[in-house]
């Protein structure tokens, strides 16, 4: 699993949008692991596509509605993660790893998020 920061946004959700799929194929599939599999991998892999969205806003207000969607996503893919910590213990290190992932890229949307709301 990838764990290297970068501070190219745009690269660092593909990142996070591959190593969720990764982390996902590893995953037993059961009747309680399915559904969270499912949910994150939509919710992780938007973060970024949402982000390329964003990146080519046609306005302020739509840059700041992508990164809206990109702040919901990445409080989503940590949520799944944490649901997944539980259903799947022996997976607890890398869901935590990924976890922590989501929770940075959600406190950078908020930033960014904040600053586009007072201009």
């Amino acid at each position: 699993m990838e764990t290297t920061r970068s501070y190219d946004l745009l690269e660092r959700t593909a990142v996070f949008g591959e190593n969720i799929i990764r982390f996902c194929i590893s995953l037993p599939k059961t009747v309680v692991t399915t559904p969270l599999i499912y949910q994150l991998v939509k919710a992780g892999t938007s973060v970024g596509a949402n982000y390329t969205e964003a990146d080519n806003a046609e306005s302020k207000p739509d840059f700041r509605h992508k990164i809206s969607i990109c702040r919901k996503e990445s409080a989503e893919s940590g949520f799944f993660l944490r649901m997944i910590n539980v259903a799947v213990p022996d997976k607890e290190h890398e869901s935590s790893v990924l976890r922590q992932e989501a929770i940075e890229l959600n406190l950078i949307f908020n930033s960014i998020y904040q600053k586009t709301k007072n201009k």
